[in-house]
């Protein structure tokens, strides 16, 4: 059977709607359409709804609170077994103070014992909670003060006693208030020096190596990730960086000593030519000074023969010696050519291996060692924070066609074009990297799946407006993705192989479009 082509699909979409008596609604329009091309209809999650639903449920007791957390949390993951369980839970919290009309038909009646042992009870919770909150604030805040340590230990006591009294409890709070503010300001110089000093070191480390352009690379790289606001996402980042440095340094360091080591060999070797040179032609002008003194003394031919004879053996002996000083003259040179070859040839390689060990050297985005990299960080960060991460996989849509049409060149062209605009739509947070052709992944932490569906679609409606130009002609480019929100069990790559099928039904749904896998 031959497959439908979209516009057939639409076409017979808008028949069946008409023989049907439906009422054209966008969700009617896409039931016929994903029943006609075979595309299994799957109702989306309703978070919006219930977020209202959720805001508007009374909190009057502690249960309440925590259940209300749940159900945040439950709509967040797009979870129908965490809102069922969450909602289940809330009503199993009563109200601790009665209704507003026993109230007033009661007012001069006694409480009642059980609703004072309740009140106790949330007073005691409220105070372990704020304990716990101070105790989960304290290593932010050091131990370098002893004072605002015992201070602490002091407050923590106090909020954990059976029978704490409200008014002193109150009275302890305004007074270490007080003190925190002292404590956070100092904490707050403390970091912003520390991070002048970083980029102290930084900059000085690039003032001083004018000459490698890698290094210098890097520091700007190190400058920017080590700039406010600061997260432990972007230390992790700067920790590797700056590993990278100490590493490519190392290795710069010890290729330039082997290289001044065989320069000083080369000119030892050369000075002691030069003066086994000068001794040689030293010898040579006395033996000539002295064949000189015999030649005048000789009285016939025979004095003089043996004196010619021993002048030509020591000019040859001197020419030999002349011509051998020469050819490891000419070697040494030519050695110490290749040696500043060789260190000009490192030079590239570390501007090369800076550059491309970890981007694409079309788009700049991250290649797919770097997408490993990050995609683990993330990974990890989510399982040490009990956050969020979802991952968006992008395919350009109709790119063979792109590309046999109007060249490679403008292909390339188009996954610039891509790369810049999402870039520009993306959080500091998040991470673009280049999957492979023309597709590409978005990292996208703390975003549950709708959020980054909902930053899919965004991104597809600013390529709407951006074209570029191929010659005189503007070009649109649009893609079709799919988005995964990763899970406590899977691998970092699953959650990619989810998304890229979710991306291959958006393209069978008709391209343009983002699902969620």
């Amino acid at each position: 059977m031959v497959e439908k082509r979209s516009f057939e699909i639409a076409r017979e979409t808008l028949k069946q709607l008409t023989a049907r008596k439906l009422v054209p609604t966008p969700a009617n329009y896409q039931s016929v359409y994903n029943e006609i091309a075979g595309i299994p209809s799957i109702q989306p999650f309703p978070a919006d709804f219930l977020r209202d639903l959720a805001q508007s449920l009374p909190l009057k007791t502690p249960g309440q609170q925590k259940q209300k957390g749940l159900l945040d949390y439950a709509i967040d993951r797009l979870s129908w077994d965490g809102v069922k369980s969450a909602l289940v839970g809330y009503g199993a919290f009563a109200p601790v103070v009665a209704p507003e009309e026993s109230v007033v038909s009661h007012a001069a009646a006694p409480v009642p014992e059980a609703s004072v042992v309740q009140a106790s009870a949330l007073t005691n919770e409220f105070f372990a909670q704020i304990a716990r909150l101070i105790e989960y604030a304290q290593p932010a805040l050091g131990n370098d003060d002893a004072r605002f340590v015992d201070q602490t230990h002091q407050l923590v006591q106090a909020l954990r006693k059976p029978d704490a009294d409200a008014l002193t409890v109150k009275t302890m709070l305004v007074n270490y208030s007080h003190r925190l503010s002292f404590a956070a300001e100092d904490q707050a110089e403390i970091r912003n020096g520390l991070l002048k000093l970083l980029h102290l070191v930084f900059t000085n480390i690039s003032e001083l190596s004018l000459d490698e352009q890698w290094l210098k690379g890097q520091m700007d790289a190190l400058m920017s990730v080590s700039t406010p606001p600061l997260s432990l996402r972007r230390l992790d980042e700067l920790e590797r960086l700056l590993s990278d440095v100490i590493f490519k340094q190392k290795d710069a360091k010890y290729k330039a000593l082997e290289a001044q080591d065989e320069m000083r060999r080369m000119l030892a070797m050369f000075i002691e030519r030069l003066a086994q040179m000068n001794q040689s032609t030293g010898t040579f002008q006395s033996k000539l000074e002295e064949s000189a003194r015999l030649i005048e003394q000789a009285k016939s031919l025979a004095d003089i023969a043996p004196v010619l004879k021993e002048v030509v053996g020591t000019t040859r002996n001197m020419a030999q010696e002349s011509q051998l000083s020469r050819e490891q003259l000419g070697a040494m040179q030519e050695r110490a050519k290749q040696t500043e070859a060789e260190l000009a040839k490192l030079h590239k390689e570390l501007d090369r291996v800076s550059l491309q060990a970890r981007h694409d050297a079309l788009t700049g985005a991250l290649n797919r060692k770097g997408l490993d990299e990050a995609l683990n960080r993330e990974v990890s960060t989510v399982r040490r924070n009990a956050s969020v991460l979802s991952v968006a996989l992008l395919d350009i849509d109709n790119f063979k066609k792109l590309n046999d049409t109007l060249g490679h060149a403008t292909g390339d062209i188009a996954l610039a074009h891509l790369a810049t605009v999402a870039k520009e739509c993306m959080r500091p947070q998040d991470t673009l990297a280049r999957y492979g052709g023309e597709e590409f992944v978005i990292l996208l932490p703390d975003t549950p799946l709708d959020k980054g569906i909902e930053a899919m679609t965004r991104l597809q409606r600013e390529l709407t407006k951006r074209f570029f130009l191929s010659g005189t002609e503007k070009v649109l480019i649009t893609f079709s993705a799919g988005v995964a929100q990763v899970t406590d069990e899977e691998q970092p790559g699953d959650a990619i192989r989810r998304a890229d099928q979710a991306m291959y039904l958006a393209k069978r749904a008709g391209k343009n479009r983002v699902l969620g896998a």
